[in-house]
């Protein structure tokens, strides 16, 4: 079978862990060069050297993947980011503005204080913007290719615990990902938003610390169980490839059913993945 990503080069921002990390392995192993791009550089570094253990040589001499360190709430940081990976790749086909934060802090309207909300909206909306602004500059150049921002499920319906920046600034990326997929899409670039459900990852799962915590979230899950990086991974690879060639402006939701229920299905949680994700 042909890999999915032959040929293509893509950027990953927040590619050190979760969603980010679990994509940066899966598009190399779909035959992507991927530039791993993270504010922790060193745990950057570590995703990439898993790829390099898993990937055989390129015939070309240039690396299968490299890391660089990124603030994405930084302009100029983030042009320099695209910048790198033309000037070693020779071209951009893919850009997943992944990276983003939920800080602890974030509260409703009347506890969330204004620098908290700054600094969300400084890394999750506004450094998807300039990851879409340099990227389209960039794939302009090469005839078009894939852009998906990562949004959330709380993007389409409020949040039972207050994270008013958070809620906001996914909702925002959600609108501003809808027309960008609108003014390009006569230049072959494609825009797309991924919605992720609950996750098992280690913060929330910490923050669920007992049966009772972790049921009282579970209930909400039509599918029964917590969602995994991987399957957001596999998601993000079907809209970075030609897969995915007429779908552009959507907010794919990758949730357990969570923002189509209306209850849930009775019935035995799933507190495992199936063995295939495990």
């Amino acid at each position: 079978m042909v890999a999915r990503l032959a040929g293509k080069v893509a950027i990953i921002t927040g590619a050190a862990s979760g969603i980010g990390q679990q994509s940066a392995l899966l598009f190399a192993d779909e035959g992507a060069r991927v530039i791993c791009a993270d504010i922790n550089e060193s745990a950057a570094r570590q995703t990439v050297g898993k790829i390099l253990q898993r990937s055989e040589a390129d015939p070309s001499g240039t690396p299968r993947a490299i890391a660089v360190a990124c603030d994405v709430s930084k302009e100029d940081q983030v042009k320099a980011l695209v910048d790198k990976a033309v000037a070693l790749y020779g071209k951009l086909d893919i850009m997943f503005n992944n990276a983003g934060i939920m800080h602890p802090q974030d509260d409703n309207a009347l506890n969330t204080d204004e620098k908290i909300w700054d600094l969300t909206m400084a890394i999750n909306l506004k450094g998807v913007w300039w990851g879409c602004k340099y990227a389209i500059l960039a794939m302009r150049q090469s005839g078009g290719g894939s852009i998906i921002n990562t949004a959330s499920f709380v993007a389409v319906m409020g949040a039972a615990t207050p994270q008013l920046a958070y809620t906001a600034s996914k909702g925002a990326v959600l609108a501003m990902s809808r027309e960008l997929a609108m003014v390009h899409a006569r230049e072959n670039i494609r825009v797309n938003s991924l919605c992720p459900g609950p996750l098992r990852t280690p913060l929330l799962m910490d923050f669920l610390n007992t049966p009772e915590k972790k049921e009282r979230r579970m209930v909400h899950l039509p599918i029964g169980r917590f969602g995994e990086a991987i399957e957001q991974a596999r998601a993000a690879l079907f809209l970075a490839s030609d897969d995915s060639s007429y779908i552009t402006g959507t907010d794919f939701m990758v949730d357990g059913g969570l923002s189509a229920a209306y209850v849930t299905p009775q019935g035995p949680t799933l507190n495992q993945p199936p063995e295939n994700l495990a």
